[in-house]
């Protein structure tokens, strides 16, 4: 049977590599923002790609792939990365990390739609109501969480991006807030559809290389355009920041997003977003058993359902 599960259980791998990038994300984002983490951790990706690359083909990049590919896997990873991430860090301004954290389980029913509109795919009743307690859980379990409770997710120095944005809690900058968490969403949906269409039967790792790139390069703009090059020797210079930067790029967009796109190509799109959405599930026992946070009642309850609805996708 779990032969047959590929996809699922690279989904599953990745939402368990996501889980130890985003601890390592927020340790180095706390030190040096996250703008100049996601510039390392990126570059570095982009290396240890190169590498497994040439060791495995014995050239630097995968111009094997084709124009096809490299256009759509190029747009794909900057619209994930890029584009995604950075409306995901300005939502952190307006409405909050724990807010654009419930925002983003919109992700798995936009993936289905994208891949039901540009794929054709089409979803079972079981599948529908798996993703549902998946997404309503994922949910359930972050919104629940006591207010002023550490956010089990990567944290980020909104400053960097606005210094002079306004208290999350402004109510007059909440829409904007969650148009900007839904614009997360659908730049991680569009990204994992985008890859599947650029990446057919093409090696993940190699198309994950070209996300990569292409994601980087879209990071740098964004530094080179706020200036950011004093900044980023200040951030080179923290090693400890460095070191974890290295972990997140490791089980970040090296081994995550590698175990994503072989995700995408063995299973549907929405079905391997949801099973990647339980990222926060996954994260919530490593932050209690660390002392930084405790279970509530309805914490834990929506981590059973999620369990549940992952459950419910391998029957």
């Amino acid at each position: 049977m779990l032969s047959t599960r590929i996809g699922e259980l690279a989904a599953l791998g990745t939402a368990c590599c996501w889980t130890i990038s985003a601890l390592s994300f927020e340790t180095a984002g706390k030190r040096i923002g996250s703008l100049a983490t996601n510039l390392i951790r990126m570059a570095l990706a982009t290396v240890f790609l190169t590498t497994l690359h040439a060791v495995r083909q014995g050239g630097l990049l995968p111009f094997d792939a084709g124009a096809h590919a490299w256009g759509w896997l190029g747009v794909s990873g900057l619209v994930g990365f890029t584009f995604g991430d950075l409306c995901l860090f300005k939502a952190f301004v307006y409405i909050g990390p724990r807010l654009a954290s419930v925002v983003m389980c919109l992700a798995p029913p936009f993936a289905a739609l994208f891949g039901w509109l540009f794929l054709g795919e089409r979803l079972g009743a079981l599948d529908l109501a798996a993703m549902s307690l998946i997404g309503c859980g994922v949910a359930a379990a972050i919104a629940a969480r006591a207010p002023g409770a550490p956010n089990p997710l990567p944290g980020t120095d909104v400053s960097e991006l606005s210094p002079d944005a306004p208290a999350a809690s402004a109510s007059g900058h909440r829409a904007r807030g969650l148009l900007l968490a839904a614009g997360g969403a659908l730049g991680q949906a569009g990204g994992l559809v985008l890859s599947k269409i650029g990446m057919g039967t093409f090696d993940p790792f190699a198309a994950t290389q070209i996300r990569v790139i292409a994601g980087f390069g879209g990071f740098l703009i964004v530094a080179l355009a706020l200036r950011w090059g004093g900044r980023m020797k200040t951030a080179l210079a923290d090693r400890p920041a460095v070191r974890w930067a290295t972990l997140g790029a490791i089980f970040g967009p090296f081994l995550g997003v590698g175990l994503s796109l072989i995700a995408v190509q063995r299973t549907s799109a929405g079905v391997a977003a949801s099973l990647m959405a339980i990222t926060p599930i996954l994260i919530l026992p490593v932050v209690v058993l660390l002392g930084r946070e405790r279970f509530s009642v309805a914490s834990l309850g929506g981590a059973l359902l999620a369990v549940g609805g992952v459950a419910l996708l391998f029957a």
